[in-house]
């Protein structure tokens, strides 16, 4: 009995070592290396962490969900002068939305489907209204969700490794996380056609086009956040210039320029268009190479995602953060109820054929009616911010 009782001796401990092992990664969760978000304090900086480098640090609920309190904590707190956020790996700050998860519960009617864009928008709005000043280190893939946790943000610095693209009319939705309230407001009809081609921007042209407040080189950001880390009690101007004089020092690319200035008299022309069925006229009429290869691009998206976004777009130029994020909260759930969302993360996201069957398959299929149901209040179920 007795030999029995030793024997087993060294499985209990074992045992007992593995509970304090996992009682110790419980306290230490907010640093260890497995979070899926850090949230650390550093000199006088509230340091967010997107820590899901296998996944191009794409944004899910549960990390929504702890970013969000974080920011209204280091909000309210007089130590806190500053947020940074970033992300790890190297290769993405954020390359979206955890598109998979929400299309999975979308299916069968599982309430993350509300709860995520729920979550998300309220997290843009945070930050669109945040008292301290807010500065985005966009270091690599930024898209969709990746955008909306940085562009509304006082401060965004872009890298030569920047890729910034809203390619949500490609599987079936739209540019969402505030893209109503941005992208109408970048320079002449960029934004427009940013929203409906799905177009990627590269570098320092995510600088010129409106998108990056700052242009810096990615090995000089370590050195940056030590320097903005290391700031005593910074004013927003402090912070300001402390961005400014690396941005000045940055010479990569500086004689190079915009990518879409040849094309800047058409795209504004073309995209100041009031219906999607005319903005595919005008680039029928207008034959360049240029017309025509947004005309093939276009002739690929969902056409209800191209209606409802430029409705979107045209409403959200004169409409506040929040009623944006409002507007967006309804398209959301009406996407889900919807057949393209499915069908585009099908073809592109799972299966990878790249070629959705989108119902209806043509935009004079499309109704207004059908657009207008979109837009419509949800009552007791509109999103609160």
């Amino acid at each position: 009995m007795a030999g029995r009782a030793l024997r087993a001796l060294p499985r209990l401990k074992a045992l007992n070592r593995l509970q304090v092992i996992l009682q110790h990664l419980k306290m230490s969760k907010q640093t260890d290396s497995t979070a899926e978000v850090l949230l650390e304090k550093k000199g006088g900086a509230g340091i967010i962490t997107l820590n899901r480098p296998k996944a191009l640090n794409a944004l899910n609920l549960s990390m929504i969900q702890q970013i969000y309190p974080q920011i209204k904590t280091w909000e309210q707190d007089p130590e806190t002068f500053l947020i940074i956020i970033k992300g790890t790996g190297g290769k993405a700050f954020c390359a979206g939305g955890d598109i998979r998860a929400i299309t999975e519960a979308g299916k069968v009617g599982d309430e993350l489907s509300q709860d995520f864009f729920r979550g998300e928008y309220r997290l843009n709005n945070a930050i669109g209204t945040c008292k301290k000043p807010y500065v985005a280190l966009i270091d690599g893939i930024t898209m969709g969700g990746g955008v909306g946790v940085s562009v509304h943000g006082h401060f965004r610095v872009a890298t030569e490794k920047t890729l910034f693209a809203m390619p949500e009319t490609a599987i079936g939705l739209f540019p969402d996380v505030g893209g109503g309230y941005f992208l109408p407001r970048l320079s002449g009809k960029i934004g427009y056609y940013l929203a409906l081609t799905g177009c990627r921007l590269k570098g320092r042209d995510v600088l010129k086009a409106g998108i990056a407040t700052h242009f810096v080189e990615s090995e000089k950001l370590p050195a940056l956040e030590k320097d903005l880390i290391a700031l005593k009690s910074p004013s927003k101007e402090k912070i300001a210039d402390l961005l400014n004089s690396y941005h000045m020092k940055c010479t990569v690319d500086q004689e190079k320029e915009f990518v879409l200035d040849e094309h800047m008299e058409k795209i504004n022309s073309i995209f100041s268009a009031n219906s999607m069925e005319e903005i595919v006229k005008k680039l029928r009429q207008d034959g360049s190479p240029f017309a025509m290869k947004q005309l093939e691009t276009i002739n690929k998206m969902s056409p209800t995602s191209l209606k409802l976004t430029l409705r979107q777009l045209r409403e959200g130029a004169s409409m506040s953060l929040q009623e944006v994020l409002r507007m967006e909260y309804r398209l959301s759930q009406a996407c889900m109820k919807g057949h393209d969302f499915y069908e585009g993360v099908r073809a592109v996201l799972i299966d990878k054929d790249q070629s959705p069957k989108w119902k209806p398959a043509a935009l004079e299929e499309v109704s207004d009616e059908f657009v207008d149901n979109c837009f419509k209040p949800l009552g007791n179920d509109d999103l609160r911010l």
